[in-house]
């Protein structure tokens, strides 16, 4: 089960690791920068950008229950073949 200090853990490290939020429902989401993502005790909050261009100012949030986490994975540890 996940938990809000092990979510926490990923994002409050020093130096910041790039990982992804896999969720029960098969998405998942990529967290590539700490200001991407707000944790709280029973949700998280993920900012994603609508368009290309930064520039757009198109942001999406998603609300996402921690219990609901299947896992976090560091992206680096991502097999490309």
């Amino acid at each position: 089960m996940m938990t809000f200090r092990r979510v926490a853990s990923y994002v409050g490290a020093e130096p910041f690791r790039p990982f992804r939020i896999n969720m029960t429902s098969g998405k998942s989401y990529e967290i590539r920068h700490p200001e991407m993502i707000a944790v709280g005790r029973t949700t998280v909050h993920v900012f994603t950008a609508l368009a290309d261009e930064e520039s757009d100012g198109k942001d999406r949030q998603h609300e996402l229950s921690i219990l609901l986490i299947e896992s976090i994975e560091p992206l680096d540890a991502a097999v490309t073949q």
